[in-house]
């Protein structure tokens, strides 16, 4: 019984102390296995002391590496957050940009139309517009259409011009042509 209980608690511990104290021969056994047990014992505590030191470090080792992919991850959706960020940006400023140009080209034609519109108006203007394809008027027959009516290729701008200044220019002044 006292076999069992000494192995089953000490087991290895005493068989290696006993082989050592009848390997040495001390003048006391006794007290020199006194000292060997302590010293073992010593020696296993700071063993397991080491051991989980080891796990300690492992799993701080292992908690910073996951904190580290973890911080990579964020910073990888942080750029691609500001990736679609300034995406957007850019679709947003070159709609707006075109916007702006389509308003500013409806604001440059509103003039345009409102001069060509006033000419269109006044007593003695021509209707026809330099440059533009001119449409005959239905009322008019294929057989009265005049045939000196030119293409607007053959108009002579320089004359076009002439006529719609000197509607415009206060009598008895000279033409600046």
């Amino acid at each position: 019984m006292e076999t069992n209980y000494l192995k089953r608690c000490f087991g290895n511990c005493l068989a290696q102390a006993l082989a050592e104290v009848a390997k040495v021969r001390p003048s006391d056994p006794i007290e020199y296995l006194a000292h060997w047990l302590y010293h073992y014992r010593k020696t296993a505590k700071a063993k397991e002391e080491n051991r989980e030191k080891k796990i300690h470090l492992q799993e701080e080792y292992d908690s910073s590496l996951k904190e580290m992919e973890m911080t990579e991850m964020l910073k990888q959706e942080e750029y691609q957050i500001q990736q679609n960020c300034e995406k957007c940006h850019k679709e947003l400023t070159s709609e707006t940009v075109s916007t702006k140009k389509t308003i500013f080209m409806q604001e440059d034609t509103n003039p345009l139309e409102k001069e060509a519109l006033k000419q269109e108006f006044l007593p003695g203007t021509s209707s026809l517009i330099p440059g533009m394809p001119q449409q005959v008027p239905p009322s008019e027959s294929a057989g009265q259409i005049d045939q000196n009516f030119k293409m607007p290729q053959e108009i002579n701008y320089k004359e076009a011009f002439q006529h719609e200044v000197a509607h415009e220019m206060p009598p008895g002044s000279k033409s600046p042509f």
